[in-house]
């Protein structure tokens, strides 16, 4: 019997569009893309790439928390990158939210992200 259910948070951007934050189907988690948007004022946040990608980060915990895990359970990590020269520090900033054994992960080049953002992240998580 499959157990499915939306995942929402006040803590974490509110969909802008016709998704959910996250569906929980048993315990695999399927979090949708996060792009760098403070929860509050739904806007990005300042500060170059690296305030981005540090946001993303904080959206995903946040929805993982709501689910009932944290960073640590993703198992499958997405990075969608406006310009892939950013791959460098999205490897430094993500060492600072992960610990080994690292999820398995693929990275991206786009042209373009809603709202102008350099980057978006998605997840799978097992918990």
């Amino acid at each position: 019997m499959i157990n499915k259910a939306i995942i929402n948070t006040e803590n974490a951007p509110a969909a802008i569009g016709t998704y959910s934050q996250a569906i929980k189907v048993n315990n695999t988690v399927y979090l949708s893309g996060q792009i760098p948007l403070d929860p509050k004022s739904m806007e990005l946040v300042e500060g170059g790439i690296e305030s981005e990608i540090n946001q993303v980060f904080n959206n995903l915990a946040a929805i993982c928390q709501a689910a009932g895990g944290d960073l640590k359970n993703i198992v499958k990590l997405n990075v969608y990158l406006t310009d892939l020269a950013n791959f460098s520090i999205v490897n430094t900033i993500m060492a600072s939210h992960f610990e080994e054994p690292y999820p398995a992960r693929a990275a991206i080049g786009i042209s373009r992200l809603p709202k102008e953002a350099e980057v978006e992240m998605d997840a799978i998580m097992v918990i």
